[in-house]
């Protein structure tokens, strides 16, 4: 076993795929290739993966690729209903789009990486920065006037503590960050109470779902406390940021086409920040 390294928890019957991240003696930290889970292990329990990756990571691709393919065509269907309403077919070039600007924060820079990746495939304006969980409401605190977004991303890692004698998920000292997240939605609700005006997507894997929406989330991880997809955070994002001002954001849809389901997220009626506009602009002069 080495670092960099992809294997599985022979304990956990292989459920997740992880990439070594550090060996230490005779343990290993893991860190989730697909999900945001992190997680350590005695090396003797894991197993490496070889030349076929698990059905399990098959079948997690195919999810990541229908949901992109949705956004894709929600993508789609919302410029092509915005020009309808605005003429803008007979005038194909003379519109402008505005959609909504993200700020990820995150606290793994693999995952940042990814989701940044994806805002620019889908031309969404995003600012990223990694940032560790317990920094991030400080982080918002100095970047939300800086930056002036209309989403805000506040993700990395989180779970329910194992070490724990009597788990509670309805406590939030029985999870690893969901404390840090609830304390950063915070600072973004002092910076903007707003719900429509400043959109807010929170949270990790199996993050204490309800503090985080009475906190001021409009959407939120984990209702049934299970793992989410990486790239869960910023598919929310996407899919806000090119819903029209004039509508709200469709909560069955957006969650039913995320990566973890409604397991996995949840959320609040919210208004969209995209918006179109006409002429279109031209370049200015230096």
């Amino acid at each position: 076993m080495k670092q960099g390294e992809l294997v599985v928890r022979k304990s956990y019957g292989g459920d997740v795929i992880f990439k070594i991240d550090a060996i230490e003696t005779k343990r290993a930290v893991l860190k989730g290739v697909d999900f945001r889970l992190l997680a350590d292990s005695p090396v003797s329990d894991l197993l490496p993966v070889r030349d076929s990756r698990p059905m399990q990571q098959h079948y997690s691709q195919l999810k990541v690729s229908e949901s992109l393919r949705e956004l894709a065509r929600f993508r789609l269907f919302q410029r092509e209903k915005q020009q309808t309403e605005l003429g803008a077919e007979k005038a194909p070039h003379s519109y402008f789009e505005l959609p909504g600007k993200v700020l990820h924060l995150d606290g793994d820079p693999t995952y940042l990486r990814k989701s940044m990746s994806l805002y620019g495939e889908f031309r969404v304006p995003a600012e990223g920065f990694f940032v560790t969980e317990p920094n991030m409401s400080q982080a918002l605190y100095r970047l939300l006037p800086q930056t002036k977004p209309d989403i805000v991303v506040i993700t990395g890692h989180d779970g329910i503590l194992k070490h724990m004698k009597d788990r509670d998920i309805n406590n939030l000292n029985s999870y690893k960050n969901s404390h840090n997240f609830v304390n950063a939605v915070r600072i973004a609700r002092q910076y903007d109470r707003n719900l429509d005006s400043l959109t807010v997507v929170a949270g990790a894997c199996q993050s204490h779902f309800e503090a985080m929406l009475q906190a001021g989330a409009n959407f939120a991880s984990s209702p049934a406390r299970v793992l989410i997809h990486a790239l869960d955070p910023a598919c929310i994002a996407i899919k806000a940021a090119y819903t029209s001002v004039k509508e709200t954001v469709n909560i069955v849809d957006v969650i039913r086409n995320t990566i973890s389901g409604f397991d996995g997220v949840g959320g609040v009626e919210t208004r969209g920040s995209y918006r179109l506009g006409l002429p279109r602009l031209k370049a200015q002069s230096t």
